[in-house]
């Protein structure tokens, strides 16, 4: 360890503006910090983080020789990096830097004590120097990084960050768990157009509804992107395929991919649905929610890419071990293959982008607001397909119940979501939207539909929106009732539903009668996101999506480097939002990666293998998996790779044989810190 009387420790002073400078005397800790031991200069500076601060802190680092550096400022959150790469350029190490937080630690929570926040910033920037003394120099090791990415998800976002990425020349393994691409997207109905004039109405700029047949569907927006991915020579597509296994680190994970079989010869499927007419087995299409009837070997819906039949393994006859080889005989081309079967695949890669998408919520209570109790119960999802064009009802809104087209239709807003009973206490964000597109989309098919909305409040936003609301209520008709829903009671002989709700507006209990009411469901995290997080050791929110590792500053990036998420597997919003966040995922991606090889940084732990007994304890506890077995002659020792270590410090208060010490947080470094803690005044 450097000895402390040779230390020459710089100190800088950031008034950040108001932030700190109103509250915590500034000049005064300045005073103070010049009269410490070893502190060979102190600064105030107006913004630390701007050009003109971090020019002055290399011109002061290179002028005075210091060999050590304190910076008293905001919360190393943001600005650590900066500050530490800012140092660097002065030949100074990157580890020589010593942050003391005087603006979250004292002018934030002492705004009416300005005496006590000074003083206690003195404390602070005591501390840190006397930090300052013991830090020692240390090198990150270089990583090499594959060039090539992981995208999990099919969705509108992993296929947009796929499509990126291999424009930039990057090979990208896209996986998908479903037969098909295009997500949640793919399956709804039709889109909102922006135009300037919409016939009959006056001209400005508003969202207009595209109807059948003019407007573009929401799948046919999305298919010329599948097409660019599907035909890419850049992007190798996993459909049916889920990963089972991550391990590595930035630059060079190893990802065990599971693919099932198809047993449809892809190659040889032309999709022209002869082996669908002549198969015998009939099953409820779960890609229509059971609205409509699917074969054993089936497309999942009529727009679905690739266009390729798959069968299901567990409706076929033939795979079941019956007699049955009518799809095989009406195929021309012997596209059906039954001895198809699992691979494991092995990948390596030096990015991973998670775009798991979402699932719409289905209500778990057996009889929530009546669904899967009444027919004439249905969620917005069931909607969408009735809605579509090449959907289960051809376009036409009708009642489970009787298949008739229903007169009064409700729709109840936040099933799902702003629930803390539930433990879904979060707003899913594009509720509000879908339920105004749709209700225009009624109102365009059935125009003699009332349509009455129940809601909680209305939070669309965006450019557009709040015209489009005003669209709907005023010139389509739609009243949106203000109140939750209680209780939905079903009419026996006719199968009409009574909806009991409070409406806050009338303050009173109302009974309405409908023919059919529509559950606008929340976005809840897709299926399998909770295991893909545990398997890549990330964080995730309170209501289970990926968390982000900073809200603000990081919006794509994940606690483990090298892993960036995007779309809804980030968090409920919108096609446009997905899509720009996967873009901004894919060049995250594409930066990280165009750096060939990025040296990690040194600020991690490390094992004295002759103190090691080998208990794997480390490796329970660490939440980066950084924690290695090894053999050597004297049994079986752990390892820190030192890629994957975040420099927590969890494994070094654990080790039982504190064989483990963490880089710049030794026990001399630590006792220096209480030491002025102690004497402080």
């Amino acid at each position: 360890m450097n000895s402390q009387t040779d230390a020459k420790v710089g100190v800088f002073i950031c008034k950040c503006g108001a932030n700190i400078n109103s509250i915590v005397d500034c000049e005064n800790v300045r005073g103070y910090a010049s009269q410490l031991p070893g502190v060979t200069f102190s600064i105030c500076n107006d913004y630390l983080c701007s050009p003109e601060g971090l020019s002055q802190m290399r011109e002061e680092i290179k002028k005075s020789g210091a060999t050590s550096i304190v910076i008293a400022a905001c919360t190393p959150r943001i600005c650590e990096k900066i500050f530490r790469d800012n140092i660097e350029k002065t030949g100074l190490n990157r580890n020589m830097l010593q942050i003391a937080n005087i603006r979250e630690q004292c002018s934030w929570v002492h705004a009416n004590e300005p005496f006590k926040a000074t003083e206690k910033a003195k404390n602070l920037v005591k501390i840190g120097v006397n930090r300052a003394k013991t830090l020692l120099p240390a090198e990150g090791v270089d990583v090499e990084l594959k060039q090539e990415v992981l995208v999990i998800g099919g969705g509108v976002a992993g296929v947009e960050a796929a499509y990126k990425l291999a424009e930039l020349g990057f090979k990208v393994h896209l996986v998908e768990r479903k037969p098909m691409l295009g997500g949640n997207m793919a399956t709804m109905f039709t889109c909102l157009l922006w135009c300037h004039e919409a016939p009959g109405k006056p001209q400005s700029l508003n969202f207009r509804f595209g109807t059948f047949p003019a407007c573009d569907c929401s799948g046919c927006t999305i298919m010329p992107k599948l097409n660019d991915v599907i035909t890419h020579p850049n992007i190798d597509i996993l459909l049916l395929s889920e990963v089972k296994q991550i391990v590595g680190h930035v630059g060079n994970f190893k990802v065990k991919v599971l693919k099932k079989p198809r047993f449809v010869d892809e190659k040889k499927c032309v999709g022209c649905g002869n082996c669908a007419v002549v198969c015998p087995v009939v099953k409820k299409n779960e890609y229509d929610y059971g609205l409509s009837k699917r074969k054993a070997i089936f497309m999942p819906y009529q727009q679905a890419l690739p266009r390729k039949y798959v069968i299901d393994k567990d409706a076929c006859l033939r795979l079941n071990g019956q007699e049955c080889s009518a799809c095989l005989e009406a195929c021309e081309f012997e596209a059906p293959n039954f001895e198809d079967h699992e691979q494991e695949i092995d990948l390596e890669v030096g990015a991973i982008i998670i775009a798991t998408g979402f699932e719409p919520y289905k209500p778990r209570i057996h009889g929530y607001l009546g669904y899967q109790e009444y027919d004439n119960v249905i969620t917005i999802m069931e909607l969408e397909r009735m809605l579509d064009k090449a959907g289960p009802t051809g376009g036409i809104v009708v009642r489970p119940s009787d298949r008739k087209i229903p007169k009064k239709i409700a729709f109840i807003q936040c099933v799902g979501s702003r629930d803390r009973k539930i433990s879904a206490g979060y707003c899913s964000k594009v509720c509000c939207m879908y339920t105004m597109k749709n209700a225009q989309a009624i109102k365009e098919v059935h125009p003699e539909t009332d349509i009455t909305v129940y809601y909680i409040d209305i939070r669309a936003v965006g450019k557009g929106v709040e015209e489009f609301f005003h669209r709907t209520r005023e010139d389509y008709g739609v009243e949106y009732t203000r109140g939750r829903p209680a209780k939905i009671i079903e009419d026996k002989e006719t199968k009409n539903l009574i909806v009991r709700a409070e409406e806050t507006l009338l303050n009173k209990i109302t009974e309405r009668m409908y023919d059919l009411v529509v559950l606008s469901v929340s976005l809840v995290p897709s299926e399998g996101s909770q295991e893909l997080a545990s398997m890549l050791r990330l964080r995730t929110s309170p209501d289970g999506f990926i968390q982000e590792a900073h809200t603000r500053m990081k919006p794509v990036e994940t606690s483990m480097e090298g892993v960036f998420v995007c779309g809804c597997a980030q968090g409920p919003k919108d096609v446009p939002e997905s899509i720009a966040q996967a873009r901004a995922a894919a060049l995250e991606a594409a930066v990280l990666l165009s750096r060939k090889v990025a040296k990690a940084e040194s600020l991690n732990a490390f094992i004295e293998t002759e103190k090691c007994i080998g208990c794997g304890l480390c490796i329970d506890i660490c939440p980066y998996g950084a924690p290695t077995p090894i053999i050597t002659e004297s049994g079986m020792k752990m390892k820190i790779t030192e890629a994957l270590c975040r420099g927590c410090g969890t494994c070094v208060a654990s080790c039982p044989a504190k064989a483990i010490h963490a880089r710049q947080f030794t026990d001399d470094q630590i006792f220096s810190e209480i030491k002025a803690a102690l004497e402080a005044e």
